[in-house]
């Protein structure tokens, strides 16, 4: 599957994950840890590091060959990257759907990143991956993502107790949906 570039806003593109992102993948992730700790699943400090980033890419591009999963990343001109978005659990069939992630660098927050690659994937997810519906969930707390979320047509469809181990516990997520058309699938 074809997935092309695209500007989501001045001097940073989205583009597909691709093997030689290591370094600046794991850059990234090492300047934003403390942003993204509230956030995310409790990390190993290998996570952090190129070798730890190689492993991960390598897997994800594994599940893109298989069709389970299409990975992106925020990319500034000078190669920086300032965040990612990916769709994993891709499905076919009659559930045709994904679950969606997404982060932005925290000196890149509020200038509209999150939003516009959003409704860019979920284009891409309609048009080019073929999907029905994508899910995304937010800590509760995380109103900001909540905002994303509503602002790219996503409705919430309900709360999940204890849905996922993030920063070191069980939390409760509100889940969100975005039904992107209503072709039948191919199955």
């Amino acid at each position: 599957m074809s997935i092309e570039n695209g500007e989501l806003a001045a001097g940073v593109t989205l583009r597909p994950l691709a093997a030689g992102d290591a370094e600046a993948l794991a850059a990234a992730y090492r300047v934003n840890r403390a942003h993204l700790a509230p956030w995310e699943p409790v990390r190993p400090d290998a996570f952090f590091t190129p070798e730890g980033q190689r492993e991960r890419i390598e897997g994800l591009l594994r599940q893109r060959a298989e069709g389970s999963a299409v990975p992106w990343v925020f990319e500034e001109t000078d190669g920086r990257i300032v965040g990612t978005t990916t769709l994993t659990g891709i499905s076919r069939g009659p559930f045709c759907s994904a679950y969606l992630g997404y982060w932005v660098a925290a000196d890149r927050q509020g200038r509209g990143l999150a939003s516009a690659a959003v409704t860019r994937v979920c284009r891409l997810a309609r048009d080019t991956v073929g999907l029905h519906r994508i899910e995304a969930s937010t800590l509760v707390e995380n109103t900001g993502s909540q905002r994303v979320l509503e602002k790219c047509g996503f409705e919430l469809i309900g709360t999940a107790p204890d849905y996922l181990h993030i920063n070191g516990r069980w939390r409760d997520s509100r889940l969100f949906q975005r039904v992107l058309h209503d072709r039948d699938p191919v199955l």
